[in-house]
């Protein structure tokens, strides 16, 4: 046990190519889940400027880019984001869209779907269970019947279909400081309930470890959970997921154009490692290979187990 002891070190890590522009439009959404790492929420006013947008998108000619990927906050809530969207396929990328599922059926959105469709976005949508009781528990009174609303949106437009190309990926995260159990068996499960139960259909399911910081940070010592979970992804780090966590070939910029090794390092304000002061106006992404990775003790959680990314596991056979 590591409980009561100094946390070891996180090993020293370095890029490779890059592949992926993570972009984080804004902290304001239409929720407010206790799991968090963002704290974003209907009150935050944080959202990227016109400026930052334009250099966004100019960074999408970056030599070796295969994807953009959007996030928030609820980064469909930024004015540009279709715009964004647009630019992006237009410069033959991969765009991911990081969904809440219950935006498509906000005042607005009502055809976010649809647009999504024409244009061939990947949409990964945080969906933490198949229950209605443990999705309004972590993410608030009446979100899992509104997923379900917009899950069933997104069929209608052809995601989840095997024929049509169209990718739906679901997100799990654990309800508490525990690691997540293998993706295999429980998007079986997801599957065989969500179709059964409600006709939905998905391509596949995607586990997320909880990162020990921010709002989900804060109910982890308020429970007095936080040094025991810690000690958890610390003590279960696997040596060999290193070769492949998602900062070594991803980029993280804010909503200021800032950049940063991995979204969770923003939250954290842990600048690029290569450079402090980095901002897509002033950082050439293309001298970033084998440039040093920022890291801290959170940094485990990518590592422990079966190891967690933005694209879910890193090991998918036991260990």
């Amino acid at each position: 046990m590591l409980r009561g002891m100094k946390l070891p070190a996180f090993p020293e890590i370095t890029r490779g190519e890059l592949h992926t522009l993570q972009a984080n439009l804004g902290y304001r959404c239409n929720q407010a889940c206790t799991h968090c790492h963002v704290e974003a929420g209907p009150n935050r006013t944080e959202m990227m400027s016109d400026a930052v947008v334009d250099a966004l998108m100019a960074a999408f000619a970056t030599p070796g880019l295969t994807t953009v990927d959007l996030t928030g906050g609820a980064p469909e809530l930024h004015p540009r984001f279709r715009e964004l969207v647009l630019a992006a396929c237009a410069a033959g990328l991969k765009v991911i869209d990081r969904c809440n599922l219950t935006i498509l059926c906000e005042p607005g959105q009502t055809d976010l779907a649809a647009f999504l469709a024409a244009n061939g976005v990947t949409v990964v949508a945080s969906l933490p269970c198949y229950l209605d009781e443990n999705v309004d528990r972590q993410r608030g009174q009446g979100v899992f019947a509104r997923s379900l609303e917009g899950l069933k949106k997104l069929n209608a437009c052809g995601y989840g279909a095997a024929d049509t190309g169209l990718e739906l990926t679901l997100v799990y995260n654990p309800q508490g400081p525990a690691l997540p159990p293998p993706a295999e068996a429980l998007e079986a499960d997801y599957r065989e309930h969500l179709k059964r139960a409600y006709g939905i259909v998905f391509t596949r399911l995607i586990t997320i470890t909880n990162m020990p910081i921010k709002r989900f940070a804060h109910v982890l010592k308020r429970d007095g959970a936080y040094a025991d979970y810690l000690a958890l992804l610390a003590r279960e780090h696997v040596p060999q997921n290193l070769e492949a966590v998602m900062c070594r070939g991803l980029v993280s910029v804010d909503w200021r154009g800032q950049l940063y090794d991995c979204d969770f390092n923003q939250m954290l304000d842990l600048p690029l490692g290569a450079n402090s002061h980095a901002t897509l106006e002033t950082l050439d992404l293309n001298t970033l290979n084998d440039a040093p990775i920022a890291t801290a003790a959170h940094c485990f959680g990518c590592t422990a187990g079966r190891g967690s990314s933005c694209s879910g596991a890193l090991r998918q056979a036991p260990l």
